[in-house]
């Protein structure tokens, strides 16, 4: 039983590695070609600006770093209070997007020690909570295949983890549709910003509350897209949880297995007189 363990964590090793750079040919398919595409487009058109203005490559640098700096404050004011709520919120929960940052010393300093304490807190918080959401949803299967006549049901886990994958489907979709209407992205876009967003990878390619001051001057958004970030991510918790414990099951049985295979191969040896 031991040496299967070992095999199988050898399988596992072997499908990432392969997962991987199947990822990655396929990446580089994708996006390789388009990527030369447009930096051949902006070369050209850096060279056109240069020469339109008589710029020379020193000045042209220097207003790129300006222009660099100037852009997270064209979409507003990153650190009022509910700019920094924001942020606060994708440091605790990992999501980081990256569309604000601490600047100072001293910002970076708490920062660190914020996310030291903070994250694992979070991380409990949602574990939790996806404990209660599995076991009101085991409830709720319980109670609707009494109500359809069942005397002794039986909550398997395959059923919970077909809930699971359909509540993380709605509210993908649900928020994709809402981004799509508030933020102007077509729903694939809308629905990737979700995906990338709850499942905390976090690129910030994609960053909601960055039109129109909306931070500032749209408090209901506001407070709809703070609620749907932790209300989605419980989800996924509760989906993530029934998936570990099926995992948690199946690694019990093998145990459970191989401590039988021991003692059924056990001997007794007799003392020597």
């Amino acid at each position: 039983m031991k040496r299967q363990k070992n095999t199988w964590t050898l399988v596992l090793m072997i499908c990432i590695l392969i997962y991987l750079g199947v990822g990655a040919a396929i990446f580089n398919t994708l996006e390789s070609e388009h990527e030369m595409v447009q930096r051949r487009e902006r070369d050209a058109r850096k060279y056109e600006l240069m020469h339109e203005y008589n710029l020379t490559e020193v000045i042209f640098a220097e207003l790129e770093q300006v222009i660099l700096q100037l852009r997270p404050h064209k979409d507003g004011v990153q650190w009022g209070f509910a700019g920094s709520l924001y942020f606060a919120i994708t440091v605790i929960t990992t999501i980081g997007y990256g569309h604000a940052a601490p600047s100072t010393d001293s910002g970076k300093v708490f920062c660190m020690f914020y996310a030291l304490l903070g994250i694992p807190l979070t991380l409990f918080m949602f574990e939790s909570l996806g404990e209660r959401i599995r076991t009101f949803v085991k409830y709720l299967l319980y109670r609707t295949k009494r109500f359809l006549g069942m005397r002794r049901p039986e909550i398997s886990v395959a059923s919970m983890v077909s809930v699971g994958i359909l509540s993380c489907t709605s509210i993908l979709c649900l928020g994709a549709l809402a981004f799509s209407n508030y933020e102007g992205w077509n729903f694939l876009h809308a629905f990737y910003y979700c995906f990338i967003t709850l499942t905390t990878i976090g690129f910030g390619d994609y960053v909601a509350l960055q039109r129109d001051d909306a931070l500032q001057n749209d408090p209901y958004y506001m407070a709809f897209c703070f609620v749907y970030i932790f209300v989605g991510l419980m989800v996924i918790s509760a989906c993530l949880n029934v998936v570990v414990l099926r995992f948690l099951i199946m690694n019990a049985k093998d145990e459970s297995m191989d401590t039988k295979h021991k003692a059924s191969s056990s001997y007794f040896i007799p003392e020597q007189v």
